[in-house]
């Protein structure tokens, strides 16, 4: 071999990348220590982007089509090398073909709860799941953020570290979004396509990528919760109160259930039911308003509730917000609860949780 023919073998002519794998996202051109010659043909084919690096820093970025590696074509590039005139000899540079196609069928979930503060319950702990298709839209940006220098980085090494920075954005959106338990757990299927706005700004900030839908799956409360939103659903079903009552002493009355002197208790129920109702302001059964009947003489005076001391430990705490005390020493130690520690123990003023209430 001449010396011509070794120095032409050692130059790269054609640089093209024919991806029959559907599970990869990026895969650096194997260059084996040859350099590119000027002139060569560069191939990126659909749903690729070709992207240059030069010393570590990023130079052109190439769509799909044929092109010739030519100094009018590459002027990052050539601002990187620093060639004046443009350049005659071959140059050496990185080439990562990165895949632009959607990427469908993920899977998602929080593999621990979600601490979120709730108008109605409080602090609760909440999990999801679900699936998500996304594609890459910033090589740039999912190079230097995920992938690396890896020169093969495929989906199954890609999906864990996805999954954890999926559901820490998910958690941040919900958690900035103020939505009521109630609207999360009963209305999951409107909430992946009302939280792509949110979440895409943040991905394709942070990692170059963009989310082609997000479906939340199913999202569970811890029982308790669950209970209060049937005890719930269960009163909307029953409708107007006063029908209701009426429906069922009627009914009691017609089937004459309760044995000997059953209808005489049932007309006795119904009768303090109504006047409960009648008593409330405005009168439940529409009528006037009456006063309650004045306290006889001889009642004992109802008992007044016990003082709150204004100094509360994170049990106290605990206890009343309905939630663990490591909910409340988490809180505690990122300052959204003010309290004091003393020693190894926390110290919270009435005012501080009041605070923490209202926020």
């Amino acid at each position: 071999m001449g010396i011509f023919d070794y120095i032409k073998s050692q130059l790269i002519e054609i640089i093209q990348w024919e991806d029959d794998s559907r599970d990869t996202l990026s895969w650096r051109f194997p260059d084996a220590e040859k350099e590119i010659k000027r002139g060569a043909q560069l191939i990126v084919r659909e749903s690729q982007v070709a992207q240059f690096i030069y010393l570590g820093q990023f130079g052109d970025t190439f769509g799909p089509g044929k092109h010739t590696l030519v100094t009018d074509n590459i002027p990052v590039l050539s601002q990187l090398q620093g060639w004046k005139y443009g350049f005659e000899s071959p140059f050496k540079a990185d080439v990562y073909y990165v895949t632009t196609r959607l990427f469908t069928g993920n899977k998602w979930g929080t593999s621990n709860p979600i601490l979120m503060r709730d108008a109605d319950f409080g602090m609760v702990r909440v999990r999801a799941f679900g699936t998500y298709d996304f594609k890459v839209v910033d090589a740039k940006t999912f190079l230097k953020e995920v992938a690396g220098t890896d020169a093969h980085f495929r989906l199954e090494e890609f999906q864990d570290t996805m999954r954890s920075r999926l559901v820490s954005v998910f958690t941040e959106a919900v958690a900035t979004s103020k939505l009521p338990v109630l609207e999360i757990a009963t209305r999951y299927g409107e909430l992946g396509a009302a939280l792509l706005p949110v979440l895409n700004p943040i991905l394709h900030e942070k990692y170059g990528l963009e989310l082609g839908s997000f479906i939340v799956e199913n999202v569970s409360v811890p029982p308790e919760v669950e209970q209060a939103i049937d005890k719930r659903s269960s009163m909307g079903a029953l409708g107007n109160l006063n029908d209701y009552v009426k429906f069922q002493l009627a009914e009691g009355i017609g089937k004459g259930q309760g044995g000997p002197g059953g209808t005489a208790a049932e007309l006795a129920v119904g009768f303090g039911l109504a006047q409960q109702m009648m008593a409330q302001p405005g009168g439940m059964l529409g009528g006037a308003s009456t006063q309650s009947p004045p306290t006889p003489a001889h009642a004992a005076p109802a008992p007044s509730a016990a003082p709150v001391s204004d100094l509360l430990t994170p049990q106290d705490v605990a206890r009343h917000l309905g939630v663990e005390e490591n909910d409340v020493l988490a809180i505690l130690t990122d300052g959204s609860l003010k309290g004091k520690k003393i020693g190894s123990q926390w110290r919270i003023t009435r005012s501080a949780l009041d605070d923490f209430l209202k926020s």
